[in-house]
């Protein structure tokens, strides 16, 4: 994997490809805005990109990692070559691990405001919860993922501010997701049944439809090719295929009734 080096003078670097003695690094979970929007492995390259809008969640990330006293950060947006598509399915099969190793996970929320009413008393004081129900971070399909796999994630307004973090928002995760309180907590993902699993992410969708089930790869602890244009149904059988195999199942009966 590639990280972002936090210099002493505030601008970031890319580091080779790691694979051993990685250092520890901030990991950012965000919503994705059109592709425009985003700063990309070559806008890093040759240090550009600053004008776009998503810059700033990697500034974000860069001075929360530094409060953390963490040089090195990880973020989808600009640290995997998506030219190179051996990097991209390499990527893709490991980010599981990757923000599951992550030793701090800073989830950055854009269309969720806390300073408008952080100083009101009253009933608009949850304002920023009921903000935080309808954000659209809990409709994305990869984003599952990095609410589960991370021991440490964070929740950050728009503006910055903390919100809160996984064990103390849990009840609302809980209420929002679905997902059992004990999941979220870190049980091993093998103590839920493949329907339960499946069922996180129901609701959720992905920019490209053969992500949503490239994204559940590490909630099944399975690894595969990556074939865009394959569709979603050709995807989620050769996924299945990966989970039967994992699982020691045979047959074609449906997956949902199926249990580790």
């Amino acid at each position: 994997m590639r990280l972002l080096k936090l210099r002493d003078d505030g601008t970031l670097s890319l580091t080779n490809d790691l694979s051993d003695d990685i250092p520890q690094y901030a990991i950012l979970s965000h919503t994705w805005g059109s592709d425009e929007e985003e700063v990309t492995f070559n806008d890093i390259m040759k240090v550009t990109g600053q004008h776009k809008k998503g810059y700033r969640k990697i500034q974000f990330c860069s001075k929360q990692a530094a409060l953390d006293k963490l040089q090195y950060l990880w973020i989808d947006t600009c640290c995997i070559d998506k030219s190179n598509n051996a990097e991209l399915s390499e990527a893709i099969n490991s980010m599981f691990r990757w923000y599951q190793n992550a030793a701090k996970c800073y989830v950055f929320l854009s269309d969720v405001s806390k300073s408008s009413t952080a100083q009101i008393e009253g009933p608009l004081r949850s304002t920023w919860k009921k903000e935080l129900r309808e954000s659209r971070w809990f409709t994305r399909g990869w984003t599952l993922q990095e609410l589960i796999a991370p021991s440490s994630v964070e929740f950050f307004a728009s503006d910055g501010q903390r919100l809160g973090d996984k064990r103390s928002l849990e009840p609302l995760l809980h209420d929002i997701t679905g997902i059992p309180v004990c999941g979220l907590q870190g049980s091993p993902l093998s103590d839920f049944s493949i329907d339960e699993r499946m069922s996180w992410s129901k609701h959720r969708g992905t920019k490209k439809k053969e992500d949503k089930a490239y994204s559940l790869l590490g909630i099944f602890d399975v690894h595969m090719p990556l074939i865009y244009g394959e569709g979603e149904e050709k995807a989620f059988s050769r996924l299945r295929r990966e989970i039967d195999l994992q699982s020691g199942v045979s047959g074609k009966e449906p997956l949902v009734s199926r249990q580790i």
